[in-house]
């Protein structure tokens, strides 16, 4: 190690400030000559594409579709009318493979409608509140959750969630081993620069591609080692409005 870099020297001082002025000057506390930092910062050219798929030449809802599904989500276009039902027996093909007694999560905020059919075509299924919060065990014994999202990324077939109404808590999509996401036409943004503009940075953010997989040993992939082995998602297409 270099005098200059080493701890307590002149040189690791001037570091810590340069690295300080950056950090203050990034979260708007800049003063003085660290507000040059931020000029310059503001000034750098930005030139570079933000967006490969243009909203008026592109059909962004068939490239979320088509990318969501390449990473091994099942995924499904349904009108706004016809989603109550699409749910329903969505949740009967689920139950059925999970055998008798099945149940599901449900975060406070989903819209009610979205579940107005359960009861009808699933006789033995319970839907459950998350409130008071489920535990851990509870969640791992469910057959799966139903949720909403924030909005969905085109380009990268990602689902994003901020964990706001109808969404759920982080454990509530990651602990059950099934996850039903309901994503409506109108939330799918084109791109991630897109996708960041639309999100409220102060949230929490779960950002979902395809079912929770890895291929950390030996390059065998596994699912359902970091949340739900099965990822089926129902796109509420642009039909019909509600």
């Amino acid at each position: 190690m270099s005098d200059w870099a080493r701890p307590g020297s002149p040189g690791a001082a001037v570091s810590r400030e340069r690295v300080l002025g950056r950090v203050r000057a990034a979260i708007g506390r800049a003063q003085g000559a660290e507000r040059d930092v931020a000029a310059e910062y503001a000034a750098l050219p930005r030139g570079y594409l933000r967006a490969h798929h243009d909203p008026a030449e592109h059909d962004i809802v068939a490239l979320f579709a088509e990318r969501a599904a390449d990473y091994r989500a099942v995924v499904e276009s349904v009108t706004t009318a016809a989603l109550p039902a699409a749910i329903a027996r969505v949740i009967a093909d689920r139950a059925r493979a999970g055998g008798t007694g099945a149940w599901f999560a449900v975060p406070a905020g989903l819209p009610p409608g979205w579940l107005s059919r359960v009861a009808d075509g699933t006789p033995g299924v319970r839907l459950a509140g998350d409130d008071p919060p489920l535990s851990a065990l509870e969640l791992d014994s469910c057959a799966g959750v139903v949720t909403g999202c924030a909005l969905a990324i085109a380009e990268t077939g990602t689902i994003v969630l901020d964990h706001g109404p109808g969404q759920g808590r982080r454990a509530l999509t990651l602990v059950p081993d099934f996850h039903l996401v309901v994503v409506r036409h109108d939330q799918v943004a084109a791109d991630l620069p897109d996708a960041l503009a639309g999100l409220d940075p102060a949230l929490p953010q779960t950002l979902i591609s395809g079912p929770s997989a890895t291929s950390d040993i030996e390059l065998v992939r596994v699912e359902g080692v970091h949340g739900p082995r099965t990822l089926h998602v129902l796109i509420a297409t642009a039909d019909c409005q509600g």
